[in-house]
């Protein structure tokens, strides 16, 4: 059992072990003070003639019980200190020996220093009955510091419990709305957590620094399968409390995707804002979506993955509802925040469906004019869109960094021989890939499911290569597209030795900063583009020199030779542009030579 501490000088030894059985006293979350906690603190400070004040969580735990003078109370090591721009999810209750309940000076100072949850006092008669409660709230910031509101002196009858548990989390909410822009502007301090491989780890420092985060330290526990309440056990959840505390993170970022349970008991425990890898992939696709499009399938992607985990704040929805207990009015806004996430998430796909169409009558266009489609593909940060600007001449925007494009981005190219493609820059691939992006950016992916060639772009300097590669592969498969020709490209070749390239025996070897293996990586998709072509030579009649014109466009005219009856035309099409050509002109396409 945890210890009495402070003033306990001449206390005795059965006094001191009645203090502790306050430890255990049953607080249920709703309640602030339960009354018989209140009288028997009032019964303690008489009979001591000292202050007694109890620390006491969010989740109804007291973690601290110290005695003072008959003025004043030491002040405990807040342990689960959130930050220094969060409430310290932690109220401290504390007795007025022989005086009034109203709070002093020092008890406000006491709350704005240790950013506390509330601060109560309790006033004490000669008698050891408790007089009144006063209870003081933080709001919002006012340059840079929280204001303190008190309540009046009430009787403790009339003590409003889950009114002032409500009053805590709104307070939380102000203080963390209320910080001036510096603040705001600064970026965020993050501890990252993982069950799986530090190499995992590394990827979610390099999502993290995206999101604009500052990396301050790392928790790894090795387990077989995450716990199903706080994913990594909750005397681990306890020890990263206190790495949150002494590294000041504001932040905890996990290597996983969280239940909503996970993340409501974690976040609990430890008193910072927890995320969960899933959450920062969403944020930083947020960030980064540019097109009308891309805005639309990350919110409906967000908006999907938040549905699911409404549950999670059932308690704090309900409080904010202002209702007793956790039913009625707390279940009416919770059932009123589901009905608005399910609107929203139809009105997305509503919009969503428009711009599918039209996206799919530009398909069909390409598709008409028998332009081949050549998709890159690969993970996220290997340099496919460095490969598009290199061979293209195109100025697509490009950075080191997770995520960059997540738009589809196509350019036409010409062949040495006269022909064409359309090359795709799609969204990059990554461990984990939220399912719920997976679906919303379907119609994005889709253009790598849909693509006559996929290169597939490696990072070859990367330590983690071929586990990325395995991604790829995967994602792929669950996007459908396993059956298209592909090229295996080992991008970023400059950066790296010969005898330090991982065995992929088959791959181009490029480089998109020098150019070197370009003209291989060409030669490597027009070889598949013209395998997949065949050789017609038909006779155009004058009048019908439109024919002509579709052919070209379709695929590559060889020669025209000009007859007495038409116009003789050689030509290469591939198999979908030739029966194109034969169904819209059967009659001069019956007698083609070929």
């Amino acid at each position: 059992m945890p210890d009495i501490h402070g003033n306990i000088e001449g206390v005795r030894k059965s006094t001191l072990a009645e203090l502790q059985t306050l430890y255990d006293f049953p607080i249920e979350q709703d309640e602030y003070l339960p009354i018989e906690l209140a009288r028997l603190m009032g019964r303690y400070s008489c009979a001591l003639n000292r202050e007694i004040s109890l620390y006491i969580t969010r989740d109804g735990e007291i973690i601290d019980i110290t005695v003072g003078d008959t003025a004043s109370v030491p002040l405990c090591d807040i342990r689960l200190r959130r930050s220094a721009r969060r409430l310290s999810c932690v109220r401290c209750v504390h007795t007025h020996p022989r005086g009034s309940a109203e709070l002093s000076d020092v008890d406000i100072t006491a709350l704005k220093s240790l950013l506390l949850d509330s601060m109560c006092a309790l006033g004490v008669s000669a008698e050891g009955e408790v007089t009144g409660v006063q209870a003081a709230f933080l709001h919002e910031r006012v340059n840079g510091e929280p204001q303190p509101v008190c309540t009046s002196i009430l009787s403790l009858r009339r003590l409003p419990q889950s009114a002032w548990m409500d009053e805590i989390v709104l307070s939380d909410q102000r203080v963390m709305q209320g910080e001036d822009k510096a603040a705001d502007d600064a970026p965020e301090r993050a501890l990252l957590v993982g069950i799986e491989s530090d190499e995992s780890l590394d990827e979610l420092a390099d999502l993290a620094e995206s999101a604009g985060a500052v990396v301050v330290g790392r928790s790894f526990q090795r387990k077989t399968r995450p716990d199903t309440a706080t994913y990594i056990g909750s005397g681990k959840a306890n020890e990263l409390a206190l790495d949150a505390q002494a590294l000041e993170a504001d932040i905890i970022i996990v290597d996983d995707e969280l239940t909503g349970a996970q993340l409501h008991n974690l976040e609990d425990i430890v008193g910072v804002k927890v995320v969960d890898r899933t959450t920062l992939i969403l944020d930083i696709f947020a960030q980064r979506a540019k097109t009308a499009e891309g805005r639309l399938q990350v919110s409906l992607a967000q908006l999907k993955y938040q549905s699911g985990r409404l549950i999670g704040q059932g308690l704090v929805l309900s409080r904010l509802a202002g209702g007793i207990g956790t039913r009625g009015p707390g279940e009416s806004k919770l059932e009123i925040d589901r009905r608005r996430v399910r609107e929203r998430i139809t009105a997305l796909k509503r919009e969503l469906s428009e711009l599918e169409g039209q996206r799919a009558l530009r398909r069909r266009a390409r598709e008409r004019n028998a332009i081949p489609v050549v998709a890159l593909v690969g993970y996220t940060n290997t340099g496919k869109s460095s490969l598009l600007n290199k061979i293209t001449g195109s100025d697509v925007y490009i950075k080191d960094r997770l995520f960059a494009t997540l738009d589809a981005i196509s350019r036409n190219v010409r062949l040495p021989d006269g022909g064409e493609y359309l090359l795709v820059d799609t969204v990059g691939f990554i461990r984990k890939l939220p399912t719920d992006l997976v679906e919303a950016f379907h119609s994005t992916l889709e253009e790598a499911a849909l693509a006559d060639v996929l290169v597939l772009v490696s990072d070859a300097s990367s330590p983690d290569m071929l586990a990325q590669h395995v991604v790829v592969e995967q994602v792929l498969q669950q996007l459908g597209a396993t059956s298209q020709p592909r090229i295996d490209v080992l991008n970023k070749c400059d950066k790296i030795e010969e005898a330090d390239f991982a065995p992929l025996p088959r791959a181009i070897r490029v480089s998109a900063k020098t150019g070197e293996g370009l003209d291989q990586l060409s030669d490597a998709i027009a070889a598949i583009l013209r395998a997949r072509e065949c050789k017609i030579s038909v006779l155009v009649p004058f009048d019908q020199y439109g024919i002509v014109t579709d052919i070209r466009a379709m695929g590559r005219i060889l020669s025209e030779e000009y007859t007495d009856h038409g116009t003789q035309v050689t030509a290469m099409v591939d198999a979908a542009a030739y029966g194109r050509l034969l169904s819209r002109y059967p009659a001069v396409f019956a007698g083609e030579e070929g």
